[in-house]
């Protein structure tokens, strides 16, 4: 299915950043960036998105709810960390409360490291992450057939 790859509708959560690259995935997703050229749509629905973008690092409190929404999306589902905390804990990785990265409770992607993250990343995270999308789209037909 073409439209995927043409129309990838994206889920971001804020994990515990210092708010640095959530305001840059909002940047992304605005007119001044335009990421809407590529088709991409932001929703607030994981039933409906293709793609998840996560920013910060995962801790005990925000684990479960990142693996929710995971298990709440459809196949076939992308994520892309977007951060060095998302990506890694970044600076915050040594702190007794943080667990790591996304991939320390769910499978990543596509790697976005920056601190804070650039909006132009995230647009070729997420162009990235519609190639991904189409190849488990394809490998996902293959299985079915």
């Amino acid at each position: 299915m073409e439209y995927i790859k043409k129309s990838p509708w994206v889920i971001h959560y804020d994990g515990s950043s210092c708010n640095g690259c959530d305001i840059e995935v909002l940047a992304a997703l605005t007119p001044g960036f335009d990421a809407e050229r590529f088709g991409v749509i932001n929703t607030g629905n994981p039933k409906h998105a293709d793609i998840f973008l996560v920013t910060g690092s995962v801790n005990e409190q925000n684990a479960p709810v990142i693996k929710q929404i995971y298990d709440q999306m459809l196949e076939p589902k992308v994520v892309a960390a977007c951060g060095i905390c998302a990506c890694s804990g970044g600076i915050f990785s040594e702190c007794y409360n943080v667990n790591g990265g996304v991939d320390s409770i769910i499978p990543v992607d596509v790697y976005v490291p920056g601190c804070a993250v650039r909006p132009e990343s995230i647009i070729d995270a997420v162009v990235k992450a519609t190639e991904v999308l189409e190849k488990k789209q394809k490998e996902l037909k293959c299985s079915k057939q």
